[in-house]
């Protein structure tokens, strides 16, 4: 997976875990946290992929793979 997939991979276990309301806090439920614990990885490989892609891209910058790209559709 690149950067970009982890991050969307992690918000998509984000939107489908179990969550409810109490006094105005939220919380994840006890049956989400196989999904919880997913989620924290993808988005730390995402994050990673983000923090080392400036030095990828300097290394290797006559193979540019979109990954700017990516991420511009990501967070958009």
């Amino acid at each position: 997976m690149t950067g970009p997939e982890h991050y969307l991979e992690a918000e998509r276990l984000l939107q489908q875990m179990s969550w409810e309301a109490d006094n105005g806090q939220t919380y994840y439920t006890e049956e989400s946290g196989p999904d919880l614990t997913a989620a924290q990885v993808h988005a730390t490989l995402a994050l990673t992929a983000a923090s080392a892609y400036p030095a990828v891209r300097d290394h290797w910058a006559a193979n540019d793979s979109g990954t700017p790209r990516d991420w511009a559709q990501v967070v958009s």
